[in-house]
């Protein structure tokens, strides 16, 4: 294996908080959210909180699996001129800042437009860990992921509760670093309750493999971190972070305590679940 790629960081983060009997605190925060200096602050400003691995989106104009408060961040990257050049930047010099492992999220079509090769290199020499591919499908995956395995990166897939057994062993086959469990049908954001199918969904896939199983969508708060943190290998939280930016736009100090201050709650909360 060649390359600077860092998803050797992402699963020793992983083991450690299994050997803590904790389940690992992953945020999620769009590039170029408020501006891309802004977002870079606020993704450090996660890890200083608590988030033990963190996940830079790549907007896209049509977020499928993104609610409302992930779409109007992206929109605002988009309409402030965000490439994926302030992607790979953000993922340097957050990981740069904080240590942690950076994976990037993004949907296909930009990492398929702008060559396979030429994304997995450069997120590899920015010091990323890997990246989650929500509608990238198995079948399509391979010269994607001989490419990021030569440069040290994890490629992370998405199941859903409506996956099929047979599925899902396709997809964690796949995999690596972690599995990224969508705990509901439906896309992103806050909810009251966290979906019930999430932990059957974690048992189910826990059945196909050795790789950590890690449960987003829907998780705002301590209790439902901790709620997730009893069956999953790692809480991931997102629309969350977003929103408390969105809560103090033009006033990034306070966005960033907010932020920071959720990550702590969190970060409890995965500590308290067992």
């Amino acid at each position: 294996m060649s390359g600077t790629g860092t998803t050797a960081l992402l699963s020793s983060v992983l083991e450690q908080a299994r050997g803590e009997n904790r389940a690992a605190l992953i945020g999620y925060f769009p590039a170029g959210f408020p501006t891309v200096e802004e977002g870079i602050r606020a993704a450090t400003a996660m890890a200083e909180g608590g988030c033990d691995i963190l996940e830079i989106g790549l907007p896209h104009s049509d977020p499928v699996l993104d609610g409302p408060v992930i779409q109007t961040a992206d929109d605002i990257a988009l309409r402030g001129g965000v490439r994926i050049a302030d992607v790979l930047r953000t993922v340097r010099e957050v990981h740069a800042a904080t240590g942690v492992p950076v994976l990037c999220m993004t949907y296909w079509n930009p990492v398929d437009r702008y060559g396979q090769e030429r994304f997995a290199a450069g997120l590899a020499e920015a010091g990323g860990a890997g990246c989650i591919l929500p509608d990238l499908p198995v079948e399509e995956s391979e010269k994607w992921r001989k490419a990021a395995e030569q440069h040290g990166l994890a490629t992370v897939f998405v199941v859903a509760p409506s996956s099929r057994d047979q599925r899902l062993a396709a997809i964690t086959a796949a995999g690596s670093g972690f599995v990224y469990a969508a705990s509901l049908m439906g896309v992103t954001g806050t909810r009251q309750t966290v979906s019930r199918d999430a932990q059957e969904l974690v048992r189910r896939t826990r059945a196909t493999t050795e790789l950590p199983v890690c449960v987003g969508l829907g998780v705002s708060h301590a209790g439902q971190a901790a709620e997730v943190a009893r069956f999953a290998d790692g809480v991931i939280v997102g629309s969350a972070f977003v929103q408390r930016m969105l809560d103090h736009r033009g006033d990034l100090e306070a966005g960033l305590t907010a932020v920071r201050e959720l990550a702590g709650e969190l970060a409890r909360g995965v500590r308290t679940a067992r």
